[in-house]
């Protein structure tokens, strides 16, 4: 019963790990990506700086949802794993 137990722990924390690892590069990779158009925008056309900044900030708040979400999908495996129940039954 206990192996079970340590074997879900491993495991959760292991995908918890690669699914942070994993889920944080691409949304930072993109955030620097649409921050340097953006100021390259900006340099280019001054005048339409509201608009750019403006879809800009939508823009990195759609990117860093992405990043919330896999730090909720890790959370969930650390914390309230469903697979618990079968090791504990």
């Amino acid at each position: 019963m206990d192996t079970y137990t340590t074997t879900i722990a491993v495991a959760s924390i292991v995908t918890s790990g690669i699914t942070i690892s994993i889920g944080v590069i691409g949304p930072a990779l993109s955030e620097g990506r649409s921050v340097a158009t953006a100021l390259s925008s900006l340099a280019q056309q001054p005048d339409a700086s509201t608009t750019i900044t403006r879809t800009l900030f939508v823009g990195l708040a759609m990117i860093e949802s992405l990043a919330i979400y896999c730090f909720v999908v890790s959370m969930i495996l650390i914390f309230a794993n469903p697979f618990w129940n079968h090791a504990i039954a």
